[in-house]
């Protein structure tokens, strides 16, 4: 993985879980990136198999 000067969306996430109730925002802001990022890459999936004529 990622060595500890860098940092992780994953990381982020995991250990912000132990302060979800005091710091929420630790863990939901990449968490949201994270979704925000699987999402557009869906989308972007979606149109590029609708332009090149994928059949379902």
């Amino acid at each position: 993985g990622v060595q500890p000067p860098l940092a992780e969306w994953g990381t982020m996430v995991a250990e912000g879980q132990a302060f979800l109730t005091s710091a929420w925002w630790i863990c939901t802001f990449p968490g949201l990136a994270i979704v925000t990022l699987a999402m557009g890459f869906s989308l972007l999936a979606d149109g590029v198999a609708e332009t090149l004529g994928e059949r379902r």
